[in-house]
């Protein structure tokens, strides 16, 4: 999205998805590296989709909630970082493949993160969960959304380019006003 007109907008809608990004992080940092206190702790799980396969042996409704956490956790992120980078036209499927590979990078940086706080394991399971909850979200929202705003601001450039004054002149978009001619340098002579 370029900035014109709307610069003002593209700039809060960021700056409201960084403060969003930065407070979920919070949240998510608070909850996964505080201490537990607890008598004794499971053994780290370095094995993919062992811990899935034990959460689902424990029953329909444990295993729901389970999983449901894993992905729910960092699933927030699919949505925000793309809203931080305030882009309306990017490739969905780049935007999904940073938006997931950054989602992946903050969930190895918590499980390593995890390895010196008292009554945390690690387990791999948790980062396949994260990073899909990521996916997940960002494919259910962000390229809906993009497409709404993309139609409003069509839209928008639409009305404002079909409005002319009396002389029938239509009027440039304020993201189209010229700045004036170009300026061009004489050509001089070659000194003998």
């Amino acid at each position: 999205m370029r900035q014109g007109s709307d610069g003002q907008t593209v700039i809060r809608f960021r700056a409201a998805g960084v403060a969003l990004l930065l407070a979920h992080l919070l949240l998510v940092g608070w909850l996964t590296l505080r201490p537990l206190d607890v008598p004794w702790t499971t053994a780290s799980n370095l094995q993919p989709l062992a811990g899935i396969r034990a959460d689902l042996s424990l029953g329909p409704v444990e295993a729901t909630r389970r999983i449901g956490e894993g992905l729910l956790l960092l699933a927030p992120l699919g949505i925000l970082l793309p809203m931080a980078g305030g882009r309306l036209t990017v490739s969905p499927w780049a935007s999904l493949a940073r938006t997931v590979a950054a989602g992946s990078l903050i969930s190895t940086t918590i499980e390593l993160a995890q390895t010196g706080v008292p009554g945390q394991v690690v387990d791999v399971d948790s980062l396949l969960l994260n990073t899909a909850g990521v996916a997940l979200a960002h494919l259910l929202v962000v390229p809906m959304c993009r497409a709404r705003l993309r139609r409003r601001k069509q839209g928008r450039a639409e009305v404002v380019g079909r409005t002319g004054d009396e002389t029938g002149a239509v009027p440039h978009r304020r993201d189209e006003t010229g700045q004036g001619a170009t300026p061009t340098i004489p050509r001089v002579g070659i000194a003998p």
